[in-house]
């Protein structure tokens, strides 16, 4: 049960962080949305530390991802969706998340957590510094993309995934395969219609750490 509450205490006071972002920032509302994108990701780090069961993640992942849904719909909690462009990022976030602990957790759970924190803090590093610091851009699939943004997410996401597998207890992708995998998602990142990218980045990380780790466990 602490397990548990800690998750939803730490869920808990990120939406009401957000809210507030949003409200002292009414001009920027993209900084609550990422404020939740980024404050997510350690959300996989307590329920690794505490272990909390797959019984009870991958049913507790599939709900946040229904009522992402229903909240893209129905703008219950605006500080997450309230943003011009039409987008179903924060679903399909959801939904990699729902399907990472669904594939390999508990028993790979080095790699859920590879690729949740690469998006949430690679994507997030992106979605914040790209729109604020004037750099060349381009467009791709109607989404703009910029030069500072894609540093932000090779860069994040390089750093991340070092930090993790010098963490980790067990096989882990030595410095060629990191830096592989952080060109591989920051290419994927450029593709983000419709919010598409917040699916293909999660899934592609993982999969890539599970098939270039090395070692005995």
């Amino acid at each position: 049960m602490f397990a548990v509450a800690a998750v939803v205490a730490w869920l808990t006071a990120l939406s009401l962080l957000a809210l507030w972002v949003r409200d002292r920032w009414p001009g920027h509302r993209e900084w609550s949305r990422k404020l939740v994108h980024i404050g997510t990701g350690p959300v996989v780090l307590i329920a690794w530390w505490l272990g909390i069961d797959r019984a009870i993640a991958v049913p507790a992942a599939a709900a946040i991802t229904l009522i992402a849904a229903l909240n893209h719909r129905f703008r219950l909690l605006p500080a997450v969706e309230d943003i011009d462009r039409h987008s179903y990022g924060t679903v399909a976030y959801g939904a990699s998340f729902t399907l990472l602990l669904w594939l390999w957790w508990p028993s790979r759970p080095d790699a859920v957590a590879a690729g949740v924190l690469v998006m949430a803090v690679g994507d997030g590093a992106a979605g914040l510094l790209g729109p604020t610091l004037a750099s060349p851009a381009w467009s791709v699939f109607g989404e703009r993309r910029s030069l500072v943004g894609t540093a932000a997410m090779g860069l994040s996401s390089l750093l991340v995934l070092a930090l993790l597998a010098a963490l980790v207890e067990g096989p882990a992708p030595g410095a060629a395969a990191i830096a592989l995998i952080a060109v591989v998602v920051t290419a994927l990142e450029q593709w983000a219609f419709l919010g598409v990218d917040n699916l293909t980045v999660p899934m592609a990380t993982a999969g890539l750490w599970i098939l270039l780790s090395h070692g005995p466990r």
